[in-house]
């Protein structure tokens, strides 16, 4: 997976491809790139991935999963045109009861379907790294180590070959974990690939290949990008081409009841995953989504329900041994409910040490994150081979190190007294024999060549304080700490949970080692803090981590420890860097748009970073004008204007989406002259019309067919002229500007004069003039680190 940051010697300000107004530059022509680059010492901006010599002069681009794509923004305002007011007045009461039911009914199926999913992961996961497993325990037992290392390796290659094949030549978007650019879309982010139909296809067999490859990745933060694929696919509000033209579902077919179906499915996911529904909530409340209501708060918490349901029913069933290897488990993953949290003053400054500890590591991994990303597109750019091959190299050396490592082992005495056999025979258990003799285990292999599921359930367990050697916690923390560096980046779905979650507990487990003889605490509960502690200090989440961790492990009382942990390590990580999420949606070049504005922006005015004179339309156009503007722009918003005789002054009318105008010249309800000819167009079209399409391909400018004496006829838009744009008076402050921006979910912004006697619209704000390369782009002189 390629990382980047779009910097503004990569954007055309003529093409502004995210929002779409129809700008140019200042003096009307391109603005001079050379003029808009800055070294990123007075930007605060870091360099992009994307090279400097690739330039999209049709629309913004980034990187999705591995690929770079166009991007778009999302219409999230309703557009307010006669069509649309013609449909509302016409809707009737059980229309709107059959929409409200609808939107229930996709939510329930939403759950359903991302916990069979969920399910099967899990089920698929472990019958083939079970199988793996025990063909290489078999061997060991035989002492045929050879074969054993080329039987785990041999395996592990062929998966993570599967895995990048899928993912380098079917849907590179598919790399990664997919948070960042679910987060984006809700953002307002649009990439046709982000939740495509194949996106999903790989996103689930990818995850399965190569989390059962043995690499140190979770197919959790994947589930997220499931769910929220799901969502979108049960969203799309009908399909012409499969033939789903039922009449309810043509209510969805726009981007705001999409964006609230992906949020259910992204908390879906959540709870999916870590079987922790409420949890799932709050991850899409604290992290994924950038719009909330109540209404939604319901939806999510009764498609989390539907989850948690499901996923209980099914494991139940898989109790009697009829799911092959999976094991017996439960809607707690990490049951630690019979450890009593007792703690005194030591156990608070141990804890306390935690979570400088986790904030420090977190801080160095995100960083480290970072430079390896930009080092891999180096790699990925040469194509989907060197990808393949480059996730063929990391299969080899997790390999050595999870077959290798164990060797620096001592073997330990098996504990008198277990409930359980040690040395393990079978594929799980906490005790591998590995080389050593009867009565002996291996602690590193018990870490190490098992599941990340059983790894953690053993760093978790309260049963054997001295079940791991102090020496092997490091070897082990070490282990995972840079192979899940080295892991994440590389064409596969790849989560950070559990490789955060395994060196978090390695070094918690570690700290209650060396301070059991004087802590009440038990190492088990220590390598829980421990996990929370790096699950801040690299994630940055607090409430929504503080109820997945205690859903996880099903220990309530250990709450204030939980919350004091996840606290200090993110107070202490966003000292140095911002969260792993955050700083990856900027390096792919995602124009994410913050809930804050940047406190430069209270310097300048909305009139300082708009971009003219207008390309604009009258309220009565000829068909000319707009073939001309549509062909010679990538623009998606175009202001209409009234203008005498049919108004006594130069007044705006609203906006005009591009989608909008060329359904309309699609219909060719044309006229000869001049003239208002609105009611035809009420006539023949319905406001469904103009809804957006779906992952499918909607109607393009090739589709048209004007022939050159319709070139000179003219064509109504005022029933497509969205009549109530958000606008803005020039003088408005460009944070005030920016943060009524984000928190209404607009694409575009008008700005109007605040003098009469001028054209009645300045220009459009997009979410392109709100991000700090444009802006320092047009203003270098100013330093954003004088005013933080």
């Amino acid at each position: 997976m390629e990382e980047q940051n779009i910097s503004s010697n990569n954007v055309d300000i003529e093409s502004e491809g995210v929002g779409g107004g129809g700008k140019i530059s200042r003096n009307g022509s391109v603005i001079d790139q050379e003029s808009m680059m800055m070294s990123s010492s007075s930007m605060n901006v870091r360099e992009p991935l994307l090279l400097k010599s690739r330039i999209n002069t049709t629309s913004q681009i980034a990187i999705v999963g591995a690929n770079i794509c166009p991007i778009e923004s999302l219409d999230y305002e309703i557009v307010e045109n006669d069509l649309f007011k013609q449909d509302w007045r016409s809707r009737k009461k059980v229309q709107i009861f059959q929409y409200v039911v609808l939107k229930w009914t996709l939510v329930l199926l939403i759950g359903l379907a991302t916990g069979l999913v969920a399910f099967f992961n899990n089920i698929a996961v472990e019958n083939i790294a079970g199988f793996k497993l025990l063909l290489t325990s078999n061997l060991m037992i035989k002492q045929s180590y050879y074969k054993a290392f080329a039987a785990l390796a041999g395996c592990n290659v062929v998966l993570a070959t599967c895995a990048a094949v899928l993912c380098a030549y079917i849907a590179p978007a598919a790399a990664g974990s997919g948070i960042p650019e679910v987060k984006a879309y809700l953002n307002g982010v649009d990439a046709h690939s982000i939740l495509a139909p194949s996106t999903l296809f790989v996103k689930i067999f990818g995850s399965i290949f190569g989390v059962a490859a043995g690499f140190v990745v979770g197919k959790e933060g994947p589930m997220v990008h499931t769910g929220a694929c799901i969502a979108n696919l049960l969203g799309q509000g009908g399909s012409r081409k499969y033939h789903l033209t039922w009449k309810w579902l043509r209510y969805f077919k726009n981007d705001r009841d999409r964006r609230d179906l992906i949020t259910c499915g992204a908390a879906a996911g959540v709870a999916a995953a870590f079987r922790a529904p409420v949890g799932g909530v709050l991850f899409a409340l604290e992290e994924a989504a950038s719009w909330w209501r109540s209404a939604l708060l319901w939806r999510t918490f009764f498609t989390t329900a539907v989850v948690a349901v499901v996923l209980k029913s099914l494991i139940e069933y898989c109790k009697n041994e009829s799911c092959g290897l999976f094991g017996e488990g439960g809607l707690i993953m990490f049951d630690i409910n019979n450890s009593i949290p007792a703690y005194n003053t030591t156990d608070l400054l141990a804890i306390v040490l935690l979570g400088v500890i986790g904030g420090i590591f977190g801080s160095i991994y995100n960083y480290l994150v970072d430079k390896v990303l930009r080092t891999y597109s180096i790699i990925n750019e040469r194509g989907p081979g060197f990808r393949v091959l480059l996730v063929i190299i990391i299969s080899i050396l997790t390999s050595c190190c999870a077959f290798g490592v164990p060797w620096l082992a001592k073997c330990i005495p098996c504990p008198a007294h277990l409930k359980e056999e040690c040395p393990t025979k079978g594929r799980s258990g906490s005790y591998k024999s590995f080389q050593c003799p009867d009565g002996h285990y291996n602690d590193l292999a018990s870490l190490l060549l098992t599941t990340n599921d059983d790894a953690i359930r053993s760093l978790f367990s309260s049963l054997n304080t001295n079940e791991f050697r102090i020496s092997s916690l490091v070897f082990f923390f070490f282990a995972m700490y840079f192979l899940g560096i080295i892991t994440y980046g590389i064409a596969i779905p790849s989560g950070l949970f559990i490789p955060v979650i395994l060196a978090g507990a390695s070094y918690g487990r570690l700290v209650g080692r060396m301070l059991s003889p004087i802590a009440n605490l038990d190492v088990g509960l220590f390598a829980l803090l421990g996990a929370a502690s790096f699950l801040g200090g690299t994630m940055r989440m607090t409430v929504s981590l503080c109820v997945i961790l205690l859903e996880l492990t099903n220990n309530l009382l250990m709450l204030p420890l939980m919350m004091l942990v996840l606290l200090i390590s993110k107070t202490v990580a966003d000292c140095f860097n911002k969260g792993v999420y955050d700083q990856i949606v900027i390096m792919k070049g995602l124009p994410f748009l913050e809930a804050h504005a940047e406190p430069y922006m209270r310097h300048l005015v909305a009139g300082d970073v708009v971009s003219g004179p207008l390309i604009t339309f009258s309220g009565v156009e000829k068909v000319g004008n707009i073939l001309h503007s549509l062909r010679m722009t990538s623009h998606n918003g175009f202001p209409v204007i009234d203008e005498p005789p049919i108004t006594d002054a130069p007044e705006l009318c609203g906006i005009v989406l591009r989608s909008h105008l060329l359904v309309l010249l699609k219909g060719k309800v044309f006229t000869k002259h001049r003239r208002l000819s609105g009611a035809q167009t009420l006539e023949r079209y319905h406001a469904f019309d103009f809804a957006k399409a779906g992952s499918g391909k909607g109607l393009k400018l090739e589709d048209l067919e004007i022939d050159p004496e319709e070139m000179e006829m003219y064509v109504d838009l005022h029933p497509i002229t969205n009549t109530s744009p958000y606008t803005v008076v020039e003088t408005m402050s460009l944070a005030k500007a920016a943060v009524a921006f984000r928190e209404l979910g607009l694409r575009h912004l008008c700005v109007v004069p605040k003098t009469p006697g001028r054209p009645p619209i300045v220009g459009i704000l997009t979410r392109h003039d709100f991000m700090p390369e444009h802006i320092l782009g047009l203003y270098p002189h100013i330093d954003p680190h004088k005013y933080r």
